[in-house]
């Protein structure tokens, strides 16, 4: 188990390096200038020169790239002040004169619009991003589950075409339209009835009194629209396997035996068709992350889609490319996660 988890990070760290190469020469050719974002159109061209050799954009293209892989790895090559402390803090592994090798909090440079540091910036929307994901892969796990199984039950009949039909359809229809129909149909037009709104956020401020308080309401169109295709999915998912699992001889012996028919499908049924669909669950989270990026746009949900669209409408490439790797990331970690989490749960499974 050891040797394979290492193994797979060894392998996540290789994707993470090559998509840090990729968004680090696709931002560096796309038009743009950082030293007047950060001082303004009309600074002088000694001022610019000087945020120009702060930023590093005065060196040469290989160098430049050498830096920044440098930055975003949790273990850089970093010069020390006179106290001997690391240029971006962290922890000195081994000294090397005026320089240390230093196992760190990765750097993700600063925003240009804000001088922010990006990695603080993504930390503080990362919340409403997560919790937007995990509130759709609630909705579409137990309903998929739920739809999933009924179509199994009463295969052939009205309700299985009905429910095939309608989650092939949920297949097909991109995540950012769905958004734009529940947005207008039950955000708008019957917003009077529903109670809800095209915007707003999971925690707001009481107007009178400035209590900051839950707004869960507020989370539920855009967790709906995020949630519609992998509803759909494990609509599919669990339907195909709780099919398959209802054809096995066990089930007929447990029947045969005098066991209801609801303990059958509960207790042995359902159980055993539930290990794909697990699977499946652990793969779309890291998925509806990156999904959300769209919908949070359109319902205006303060998560890392709006700041990273934000920051791409304002040319803040550091921004972009922060966001980038840190997605990225996740979908690394959360892979992992995925494939230990599976051989746990099916011991036919072995981790070589």
């Amino acid at each position: 188990m050891l040797s394979f988890f290492l193994r797979r990070l060894g392998q996540g760290l290789l994707v993470l390096v090559g998509v840090a190469c990729t968004v680090f020469f696709l931002f560096n050719v796309l038009p743009g200038d950082p030293a007047a974002l950060l001082a303004g159109q009309r600074t002088d061209l000694a001022t610019k020169a000087a945020i120009n050799a702060d930023l590093g954009l005065d060196q040469p293209l290989p160098q430049r790239l050498v830096g920044y892989l440098n930055d975003v790895s949790p273990l850089g090559v970093h010069p020390r002040d006179s106290a001997g402390r690391a240029r971006y803090g962290g922890l000195t592994v081994l000294p090397l004169g005026p320089r240390a090798l230093v196992l760190k909090v990765p750097y993700l440079r600063r925003s240009f619009q804000s001088n922010k540091d990006v990695l603080r910036i993504l930390l503080d929307y990362f919340p409403g991003t997560l919790w937007l994901a995990l509130a759709a892969m609630l909705i579409a796990s137990v309903g998929g589950v739920a739809l999933g199984v009924l179509a199994a039950l009463r295969p052939q009949s009205a309700l299985d075409r009905a429910l095939v039909t309608t989650s092939v359809l949920g297949i097909s229809v991109p995540s950012f339209v769905a958004a734009i129909l529940i947005a207008v149909t039950f955000g708008f037009y019957w917003s009077h009835w529903t109670g809800l709104s095209l915007t707003g956020q999971l925690f707001e401020n009481d107007p009178f009194t400035g209590v900051r308080h839950l707004v869960l309401r507020n989370l539920l169109l855009p967790a709906v629209a995020l949630g519609v295709r992998p509803l759909a999915v494990i609509t599919q998912l669990t339907r195909s396997s709780m099919l398959d699992v209802l054809g096995q001889d066990y089930i007929r012996t447990a029947r045969a035996k005098g066991l209801s028919y609801r303990a059958t499908v509960l207790h042995h049924a359902l159980r055993n068709a539930l290990n794909p669909v697990v699977t499946a669950v652990s793969g779309w989270l890291a998925s509806l992350m990156a999904g959300a990026f769209f919908i949070e746009y359109i319902f205006n949900w303060k998560g890392l889609g709006t700041v990273t669209l934000r920051a791409v409408e304002n040319l803040d490439f550091p921004v972009v490319m922060g966001a980038t790797l840190f997605v990225a990331a996740l979908f690394v970690l959360i892979n992992i996660a995925v494939d230990v989490l599976y051989a746990v749960l099916d011991p036919r499974v072995k981790i070589n």
